[in-house]
């Protein structure tokens, strides 16, 4: 009885953890975005100048993916997107996504 809690309370801890590899994207995701300026437009918590959208919910709005794919270019998601392309390294738009997507 003991050992099916244990492997019980083990396989729940789990499935809510975050793997320490995704961790480190938010992290670096968070620090790029600070560090690029990004809260010049964006709010995120108490953070931020209104200018575009309130970011800080917006991994519960948006998948991963399509926030990946909208810092890679807005335009090709939204031609009207008043964002513009960032130039931005394939490992710097998926650390952004990952910080965006935990942003809930």
């Amino acid at each position: 009885m003991r050992l099916a809690l244990t492997l019980a309370l083990a396989t729940t801890i789990c499935a809510f953890a975050t793997p320490s590899h995704a961790q480190g994207g938010v992290e670096a995701g968070k620090r790029y975005f600070m560090d690029s300026g990004c809260y010049g437009c964006h709010i995120v918590g108490k953070i931020g100048t209104p200018i575009g959208p309130d970011l800080s919910h917006v991994g519960a709005k948006y998948s991963r993916t399509y926030l990946e794919q909208w810092v890679k270019d807005p335009s090709a998601q939204r031609p009207s997107a008043h964002m513009p392309k960032l130039e931005l390294s394939e490992q710097q738009a998926k650390a952004l996504a990952d910080f965006l997507s935990s942003l809930r």
